[in-house]
């Protein structure tokens, strides 16, 4: 069973690469040898947003303005709400100001990312310079993509090439034959009928490629290992592995080191070593970009690989679908109107009337069924046919919630788990229409800010309200931190963030998924055997490899991030293999 995030940029899979020719007086100069282009080559671009930084409101009697960027704009104010939005839907805030009027504090919405094809809100606040002027730092997410390109001389003089993109996966397992013909490069996939060509200059050592779904031209050069951060897991090559235990800062984490929580050592840097170890192939291998190991509280393994690094956030995939849960205990923590068992049409009034394929089955869809995924609509994101798959929200899709009301029932509710990420996206409307808030100031404000969260980015459905479906990029330490919260029985720090009932209730078994998995309320549950012992394990798991996984009886937290996309029998051994043979195995030999 595949933890899926949302799927909607896969078109980045189906596209494909096509290099560019070269101009018609380009075609003139003398043909090179594909021997020639043998090494590595790499192209990094950032592309976009363009608008960041300082962020700066003013007011002059009843007129109030924002510059950023270059830009000059009227804001608008209504009570405590404040509103900006740039020319050509080039980012707006969307904030609230402090009764003392010292502070605004709100979400950045910046456009739309050619990475995911989403829109995202990030945290801001604007602080009182003096009477009338607020300022602040804007930061979006950064639209960042990598592609590098090794060519390799064959035992038998052939020339192949092979495409690494750690941020999407992109070109993963395809090697290409390599040939050149004046100065157009000409790269046919080794199995089946992939084509394409690109252009080379002899005289500038470039290579330029077109890639149509970022409508950008992407310039590679030659790169020394050192130059290629996003290919190897570290550079330059690393000795053998140094045990040390992570630096504390202000987000919260206590930090210890191995021996300080009962653990050996040796077995997570074994593990280490494997990944530094790891030279890039045209083969399937682990593309592991972050490991962080967490025992009794406190952190004590954190490690970044293939340009990663603590303060750059990861996109989480489907382990954010597991936020949606808890903010549903949060706010019935808080005394929102509803429960478990409450039908979701009832919460979802604005529909009355309007849903399609109504029947007795569908008035008795609870919220208890949206959050282990055993609704029993037409929605399995494992089947590329099924009405609900995840693929079918798209911008074309003005209302992903009605859209998912209005998918036909093919069982009864509660008798059977499938994946489906529309399933949990549901429960964003019953938690806008019971809390009375925008999402992402609910996240905010219940479970960012007690949580000591920052620098995250929260992804948008068409209609700006928060897509709980996957796909919000987090810095890996404050991920890190549900697995946590969840071990404590819901408090961080000693404070409580959502109710013990709810933790116990949410990760208990709801649906079974298969024979090897059972779900709870958004959290995978299972079995891992160690020696003699088995142990009862509960994830956040993302598409990729991005898990959040949890082991009470070792009073133990772990995550791992990665760029396995789409190849969940690479990244289903982090759990299976990696976690009880080297950190579990650490508790029990430093015991």
């Amino acid at each position: 069973m595949n933890c899926i995030y949302n799927p909607t940029i896969n078109f980045l899979f189906v596209l494909g690469l096509v290099f560019s020719a070269l101009p018609a007086r380009a075609q003139t100069k003398p043909s090179v040898s594909a021997e020639r282009l043998v090494g590595t080559w790499g192209a990094e671009r950032v592309l976009g947003p363009q608008v960041r930084g300082e962020l700066t409101l003013t007011r002059e009697a009843d007129t109030w303005r924002a510059r950023i960027s270059g830009f000059e704009v009227p804001a608008r104010v209504e009570g405590t709400q404040v509103s900006v939005a740039l020319p050509g839907g080039q980012g707006e805030l969307r904030a609230t100001r402090s009764k003392d009027g010292k502070r605004i504090r709100g979400h950045w919405i910046q456009p739309r990312v050619q990475m995911s094809g989403m829109k995202f809100a990030s945290p801001v606040e604007l602080r009182a310079l003096r009477a009338d002027v607020w300022s602040g730092q804007v930061a979006p997410l950064e639209d960042r993509f990598s592609l590098y390109l090794v060519v390799r001389k064959e035992a038998d003089g052939t020339v192949t090439a092979f495409l690494r993109n750690p941020e999407r996966n992109v070109g993963n397992r395809v090697l290409f034959r390599v040939s050149v013909e004046g100065n157009t490069v000409r790269l046919a996939s080794t199995k089946g009928n992939a084509r394409y060509e690109g252009t080379f200059d002899a005289d500038s050592e470039r290579l330029s490629l077109n890639y149509p779904p970022f409508e950008t031209t992407f310039d590679f050069t030659r790169r020394e290992r050192s130059q290629a951060v996003g290919l190897y897991a570290r550079t330059p090559a690393p000795g053998p592995y140094v045990y040390r235990p992570p630096v504390a800062e202000d987000d919260g984490w206590k930090t210890a080191s191995l021996a300080d929580v009962g653990m050996d050592a040796q077995p997570l840097r074994e593990l280490v070593q494997q990944i530094l170890d790891q030279e890039p192939s045209p083969d399937s291998a682990p593309a592991i970009q972050g490991l962080l190991v967490a025992r009794r509280g406190k952190l004590v393994v954190e490690e970044y690989f293939q340009g990663f690094d603590k303060e750059r956030p990861h996109d989480l995939r489907s382990a954010a679908k597991t936020y949606a849960s808890v903010l549903v205990g949060i706010a019935l923590d808080q005394g929102a109107p509803f429960n478990v068992d409450t039908p979701v049409l009832s919460l979802l009034p604005e529909y009355q009337g309007k849903v399609a394929h109504l029947d007795e089955r569908k008035r008795k869809l609870n919220v208890a069924h949206l959050m282990s995924m055993s609704t029993g609509l037409a929605c399995d994101d494992d089947d590329a046919e099924s009405p609900g798959n995840e693929d079918r929200l798209e911008d074309s899709v003005p209302d992903w919630y009605k859209y998912t009301l209005d998918l036909p029932m093919v069982s009864e509710p509660g008798t059977k788990g499938v994946y489906c990420s529309a399933n949990i996206n549901l429960v964003g409307g019953v938690l806008r229409n019971t809390t009375k808030r925008w999402i992402p100031e609910f996240f905010t404000e219940h479970l960012a800010t007690p949580l000591q969260m920052r620098d995250y980015h929260l992804d948008l459905m068409p209609d700006g309200e928060q897509y709980l479906g996957g796909g919000i990029y987090m810095r890996p330490r404050d991920a890190l931190k549900l697995g946590q919260l969840y071990l404590s029985g819901g408090t961080w720090n000693g404070r409580r963030v959502v109710s013990k009932r709810w933790v116990e209730q949410s990760i208990a078994k709801h649906a079974t998924m298969n024979e090897k998995q059972t779900y709870g309320y958004t959290w995978w549950r299972h079995e891992l055997k160690v020696g003699e012992r088995v142990f009862s394990e509960y994830e956040a798991c993302g598409n990729g490899g991005q898990l959040v996984m949890v082991v009470p009886e070792l009073d133990l937290v772990v995550m791992f991030t990665a760029g396995n996309y789409n190849h969940v029998a690479l990244w289903r051994k982090f759990r299976e293999e990696l976690l009880p043979r080297f950190i579990m195995a650490a508790v029990r030999s430093g015991k």
